[in-house]
């Protein structure tokens, strides 16, 4: 999980939502991963991964992460976007990313990997969203419960 800079809700846009899923496709594209599970968020992101043998979840996520954030505030200067004001750092940066990196860990169990994924699934849930986690169009739920066999390209990388 990696949140937004200062948990601002920078994926309202759908267009947003886009550009991120087309960088993690662009991402597995260069170096092969096996995504078990994901939902995009208003704030934050889910993945549920394992990177190929040759990588590391942090290697990852610093060809995922920096690219996707760069294109976007390229975007909103050309743009002039009053949202800039609110990702401005005290050094007068723009971040799209809360420092740190996110939280990952490892799987252990089959019964810890189910509740992983029940719990990136019900986000959109908890947060108000959807009434069920299938309804949720920026998460692989409806892929995991069936409803989707064809779809976006990132259909075909989620396991």
């Amino acid at each position: 999980m990696f949140s937004c800079y200062r948990r601002v809700d920078l994926f309202r846009n759908d267009a947003i939502k886009t550009a991120f899923v087309d960088r993690l496709i662009q991402t597995h594209q260069r170096r092969p991963l096996l995504l078990f599970a994901w939902v995009v968020m208003s704030n934050h992101v889910h993945l549920l991964l394992r990177p190929d043998a040759a990588d590391d979840v942090q290697s990852l996520l610093r060809r995922l992460k920096p690219a996707f954030a760069k294109s976007v505030l390229t975007r909103w200067h050309e743009l002039d976007a009053p949202i800039l004001a609110k990702v401005r750092d005290k050094s007068g940066n723009e971040r799209f990313w809360q420092p740190g990196g996110g939280y990952d860990r490892n799987i252990f169990s089959g019964d810890e990997f189910a509740e992983k994924v029940r719990y990136i699934h019900t986000n959109p849930v908890r947060a108000g969203l959807v009434e069920r986690p299938t309804d949720y169009r920026w998460s692989s739920a409806a892929k995991h419960a069936g409803l989707v066999t064809e779809g976006p390209p990132l259909a075909a990388i989620c396991v």
